[in-house]
């Protein structure tokens, strides 16, 4: 991945990070690794913790960041989510899983909060 690719998936992060913290979500977890896995936000707020992809984008050339979370992706995040809950979860929270896109211009950032983006599925 390159420099700019990075840089570009950080200031994401850092901006999406910010928008939950303004509506009352707590980050609980940044980048939780899982092998070779992770999961970009682990947010709660009361008993909602939600595992949340960033997907930023500097321009719509390859489409709108939210659409970039593929059956692949989501299937990689609900391994990780597994892992999380095992280490850290909670009796009584309800897991969800959010995608927020961030769109990157020079005016600032525009942000698409997906929340209950696709399913929890049962473990197999």
């Amino acid at each position: 991945m390159t420099d700019v690719r990075q840089g570009t998936g950080a200031l994401g992060e850092r901006v999406a990070a910010r928008w939950l913290l303004r509506h009352g979500w707590t980050i609980v977890a940044h980048r939780f690794r899982s092998g070779h896995r992770d999961l970009d936000l682990v947010a709660r707020r009361g008993a909602d913790v939600a595992f949340v992809e960033v997907k930023a984008r500097r321009g719509l050339g390859f489409g709108d960041p939210v659409e970039a979370v593929g059956w692949r992706k989501r299937r990689e995040l609900v391994r990780s989510a597994w892992v999380w809950i095992d280490r850290c979860g909670r009796p009584g929270e309800a897991y969800r899983f959010d995608v927020i896109g961030v769109l990157l211009t020079r005016s600032g950032a525009r942000i698409r909060h997906v929340e209950h983006a696709f399913d929890v599925p049962a473990r197999c």
